[in-house]
C-alpha cells in the first residue's frame, strides 16, 4: 500500500469518527519518515539534573538514534556532547555511567576534557601548530540543549523552537510532579531496559489510555482488593485532555496509595501520621487546592513524541525509541523527593517495582497487549484503520476516553505529511 496521508488517518467530526491507518504500524516508508521528520526535529527528553550530582559525573545514551554523553563538566556546566571522536569516529567513552576528568578515544589515544574540547594528541608533533585549539577537532555539542525544573532535553534542529515554546501547556503538568519535592527531586534505583515487538507509537498510545486498565490490568485490581488495605475508597475518574504540540495527559483519581500523600490502610497508623504531615506542608507551601490536587490526583503525561511521566503510585520517567517498525528499546527510571523519609521510600520504590517494569503486575500486561497488536496488524490490508474516537462526542472527554491521543495524531500526522 502506497504511504499517504489519507490512508494515514481519516477524521470525521460530523459522525465522531477517528480512524488511524495501520500502515502507521508497520510501512518501512512511515519509519524512515519519522527518523527524519520527528526524532530529526522534536525536542527529546535526554536526562534528569540528579543524574548529574557532582562534576564530572556522565551518562550515556541512546537519543534519536544518536550516542550522547551527558556530562556536568569541570565547571559544573551540564553539556550533551555527541560520542564520537573528531578524528576517525570511534566512540570516545563506552561507559554507560561514571565520573570522569576527561575521555580519552580508544581507538587512537585522542584525549577530551569533560567539556568537550580536545586536550591531547598521541604524536602531535605531525599535526601543525595550533591544531589541538580547532573547535572542529573538539567533541560536538548536540544542536540544541536547554532544560525546564531539572528535565534535560535535546534537539538536532537549530531552526527548532524554543523548549519552553515546544512544552507548552504541558508545563503546567510537569510542574506537579516537581512542586511533589521541596527540596529537589532524584532519579533513584537505576534504570530498567527492555525492548519490545511493537511499534513505538502503540506505547505512546498505551501510556495515557485509561481504557485499557480495569480488563488489562485487572490481575493488579484483584490483587490490591484481596490486600488488606491496599485500597482507599477512591473511584477510578478524571478527564483526559490534548494539550497542544502532541502533548496529552490523563488526570484522575484512583483507590491505590501516593506516598505523596494518598494514604491506604496497609501503610497503617504511622504511615498516616507521615502521609498527614507531608499534606499539611503542602498546604503550607501551595494552598488547600493546588496542594490537594498534588496529593490526590495521579497523572498520565505524554510529551511528544516519546517521553511519559507517570505520576501514579510511584513517579516514574520514560522514553522509548524505535529500531524498525516493530521493534522498540525502552528505558525507565524512578524518581522521587530528596530527602524522603525511608518507610516512604520503600513504599515508593514497592509500589515502582510492582506495577511498573518488566517484573511488574503491568508492564508484562502491556507488553503482551502491543505485541499482540502488533501480530494483528498482518491482516492490514483487508482490516486497515484503528478507531480512537471514543469521547468523540463529549465536550469534557474522561479519562477512559481518547482525546489526548487524538491530539498526538493530529500532531504526529502534521510533522511526518505536511513539514
Amino acid at each position: 500500500m502506497v504511504v499517504k496521508k489519507e490512508n494515514s488517518l481519516k477524521i470525521d467530526a460530523d459522525k465522531c469518527e477517528f480512524l488511524v491507518g495501520r500502515i502507521n504500524f508497520v510501512s518501512d516508508e512511515i519509519f524512515e519518515l519519522e527518523k527524519e521528520k520527528i526524532f530529526s526535529k522534536c525536542w527529546l527528553y535526554l536526562g534528569h539534573e540528579s543524574e548529574l550530582a557532582k562534576a564530572g559525573d556522565f551518562v550515556t545514551r541512546q537519543v534519536g538514534g544518536r550516542s550522547i554523553i551527558f556530562v556536568k563538566d569541570r565547571e559544573s556546566e551540564v553539556k550533551a556532547l555527541l560520542n564520537t571522536c573528531p578524528h576517525r569516529g570511534a566512540q570516545v567513552c563506552r561507559e554507560k555511567s561514571g565520573t570522569a576528568k576527561s575521555f580519552q578515544c580508544f581507538y587512537h589515544g585522542w584525549v577530551f576534557s569533560n567539556s568537550g574540547k580536545l586536550v591531547g594528541i598521541p604524536g602531535d608533533d605531525s599535526y601543525p601548530d595550533g591544531f589541538i585549539d580547532n573547535p572542529e577537532k573538539s567533541l560536538t555539542p548536540v544542536p540544541l540543549h536547554s532544560s525546564y525544573r531539572g528535565f534535560h532535553f535535546i534537539c538536532f534542529d537549530r531552526g527548532s523552537i524554543s523548549l519552553i515554546d515546544y512544552l507548552g501547556n504541558s508545563k503546567e503538568y510537569l510542574d506537579l510532579v516537581v512542586d511533589q519535592a521541596e527540596f529537589g527531586a532524584e532519579i533513584i534505583g537505576g534504570t530498567q531496559e527492555y525492548s519490545i515487538d511493537a511499534n513505538w507509537k502503540l506505547l505512546a498510545e498505551n501510556s495515557y489510555d485509561g481504557y485499557h486498565a480495569p480488563t488489562n490490568h485487572s490481575t493488579y485490581f484483584d490483587y490490591l482488593k484481596n490486600t488488606t488495605g491496599g485500597l482507599n475508597g477512591s473511584k477510578l475518574e478524571g478527564v483526559g485532555l490534548d494539550l497542544g504540540n502532541g502533548h496529552g495527559v490523563i488526570e484522575y483519581t484512583a483507590p491505590f496509595g501516593r506516598p505523596i500523600a494518598s494514604w491506604i490502610e496497609a501503610w497503617g497508623e504511622d504511615g498516616k501520621v507521615r502521609i498527614n504531615k507531608i499534606y499539611a506542608r503542602l498546604v503550607e507551601r501551595f494552598g488547600e487546592e493546588r496542594a490537594s490536587r498534588i496529593a490526590k490526583f495521579n497523572r498520565n503525561i505524554h510529551i511528544f513524541p516519546n517521553l511519559v511521566v507517570n505520576d501514579i503510585m510511584a513517579l516514574t520517567i520514560r522514553t522509548f525509541f524505535p529500531l524498525a517498525p516493530n521493534h522498540m528499546h525502552v528505558n525507565a527510571w524512578s524518581l522521587a523527593p530528596v530527602g524522603e523519609d525511608d518507610v516512604d521510600r520503600k513504599e515508593r520504590m514497592f509500589n515502582f517495582l510492582e506495577f511498573l517494569g518488566p517484573g511488574g503486575f503491568a508492564t508484562p500486561d502491556d507488553i503482551e497487549a502491543l505485541e499482540n497488536c502488533q501480530l494483528g496488524f498482518r491482516n492490514m490490508l483487508e482490516a486497515r484503520w484503528n478507531d480512537v474516537s471514543r469521547g468523540m462526542n463529549k465536550e469534557e472527554p474522561a479519562t477512559d476516553d481518547e482525546e489526548q491521543m487524538r491530539g498526538y495524531w493530529k500532531e504526529w500526522s502534521r510533522r511526518v505529511f505536511d513539514t
